[in-house]
């Protein structure tokens, strides 16, 4: 008969043990790695903390040379009086009229960018033609041009069709793939599908468009969110476009709501309480989308980036 003996040891022997050298560096390089990671947390939490500070502090808490991330008192009426003091200047400017022209920008914008780019990245990465490969390498030339290059020769053209003060030169570009870097990830992404689902589609009778509509964008649903996210974002900062395009303040989105309270009220005294709550009233959404889509976002991110 074999004997064999078990030998416990408790969870404090193994705490108090003194750890081997591999172990104490591996400790040493976690705690380094955590140090560095909380300094870059903190370079980017502490100006949002002190946009939501201010945002909350009266007009006497501004300038008195102490830093207080605490107001006392108080002051959340900031965020309503903002909107009446932009509507007593501008009336028609209030708060619903102008988040309403905001998301209404920002939503045809993002829809135009994912519809649009989604079909030339299946087209580069599913069909094989003469030139396919120059082609896509010239769109990507473009995303070294700079953005302000191309602005005047775009207003101009506005101009010419009588569409200036309107929003469609903020939503009817997206329908023609403007951005090339969207494009770019989805053809990485449509890249990492097997040909072989296409080809038993088509067997089953499957033509191109009820391919793509309904076997390929359903595959590459984490990319398609992270351009939403990347989208949205964009579009809903966009301040140079609605500045060049847009005169009346009625149909101002939130960015250049922003300017214009700056530019009309905010000048002889700085109103620092008010800009700072439009600021917090801008960057929730963005945050709060980015949150709830972390996960698929950042999963499109790494496999459209990581396939070549």
């Amino acid at each position: 008969m074999t004997m064999t003996t078990t030998t416990t040891v408790s969870r404090k022997d193994l705490w108090l043990s003194e750890p081997v050298p591999s172990q104490r560096g591996f400790v040493i390089r976690q705690a380094i790695i955590y140090l560095l990671l909380a300094a870059g947390a903190a370079v980017v939490l502490v100006p949002f903390f002190w946009m939501l500070s201010t945002s909350l502090k009266t007009q006497d808490q501004l300038f008195t040379g102490r830093v207080d991330f605490i107001p006392h008192p108080f002051a959340p009426q900031n965020y309503i009086e903002v909107w009446e003091k932009l509507s007593s200047i501008a009336p028609g400017m209030t708060f619903w009229r102008i988040i309403g022209n905001t998301l209404f920008i920002t939503i045809l914008a993002m829809v135009g960018e994912i519809f649009s780019a989604s079909i030339v990245a299946y087209g580069f990465a599913r069909f094989r033609w003469r030139g396919r490969d120059l082609v896509f390498a010239i769109m990507l030339a473009t995303v070294m041009i700079p953005d302000i290059i191309t602005r005047i020769p775009g207003y101009l053209i506005w101009k010419q069709l009588g569409l200036l003060n309107t929003y469609d030169p903020l939503t009817w570009p997206s329908l023609f793939a403007w951005g090339p870097l969207y494009v770019f990830l989805m053809r990485q992404f449509f890249l990492t599908i097997p040909n072989e689902i296409e080809e038993a589609a088509i067997m089953d009778g499957a033509n191109v468009v009820q391919i793509y509509w309904h076997i390929m964008l359903p595959l590459i649903r984490p990319i398609l969110l992270a351009i939403a996210v990347l989208s949205f974002q964009g579009n809903w900062n966009n301040f140079g476009g609605p500045l060049l395009y847009l005169s009346t303040p009625q149909m101002f989105p939130l960015a250049l709501a922003m300017r214009f309270f700056e530019r009309s009220l905010s000048i002889s005294v700085p109103q620092w309480q008010y800009m700072m709550a439009m600021a917090v009233m801008m960057a929730i959404p963005v945050l709060v989308i980015y949150f709830l889509a972390q996960k698929q976002f950042l999963e499109g991110i790494n496999v459209g980036a990581v396939k070549g």
